[in-house]
């Protein structure tokens, strides 16, 4: 597949890459439609923030179409639904994500001790963004493996188009909140 890749300071390439794969049980492979720079994606291009690694998968703001979910998302996500991923990783399941305060969630860093040592705290897992916030590869790409599926997604309403939805999202992403889920 195609995907934007940092290299160093001003050089972003946009190269093929190894598809994603499930990995995980609660992990959803999604197909991107539509994708946005942030604002902090200067950081990286800049060189501002620390911790990429050369051939690392940019973008943290993406939607799409699920092709592929693992057998631990329970039907909590299907193949062929359209979803906005934020670019927090949650778990769902921890203290910070039960009180709503995503942005840390206490699971989805696997480079928290990283983290703990630069920012002196440790974030949510960010897609596309630093190995201290987990080094997930992000969603300027055909392909993004979503893990902790089942809670990182926010469902596009069927009489909604990608470009309603996701304008209508993307400003909540920079506090790291979610709007209130539909039932």
């Amino acid at each position: 597949m195609r995907a934007l890749v940092w290299y160093g300071k001003e050089d972003i390439r946009c190269e093929t890459v190894p598809d994603p794969k499930i990995e995980e049980p609660r992990d959803a492979i999604v197909k991107v439609t539509s994708c946005a720079i942030c604002g902090s994606d200067l950081h990286l291009y800049d060189h501002f923030m620390v911790g990429m690694e050369k051939g690392d998968v940019m973008g943290h703001e993406f939607m799409g179409e699920v092709v592929e979910v693992g057998p631990g998302v329970n039907g909590r996500l299907k193949v062929g639904e359209r979803v906005v991923v934020p670019f927090t990783i949650i778990c769902g399941e921890c203290d910070q994500c039960r009180r709503g305060n995503f942005s840390i969630c206490e699971r989805t860093n696997r480079n928290k001790e990283k983290a703990d040592k630069v920012f002196g705290h440790s974030t949510a897992g960010l897609f596309g963004y630093t190995h201290l916030t987990g080094g997930y590869p992000g969603g300027q790409a055909e392909y993004v493996r979503v893990p902790f599926a089942d809670r990182t997604h926010i469902k596009v309403p069927e009489s909604l188009t990608d470009e309603q939805h996701f304008s209508s999202v993307i400003s909540f992403q920079p506090a790291g909140r979610r709007p209130p889920r539909r039932r």
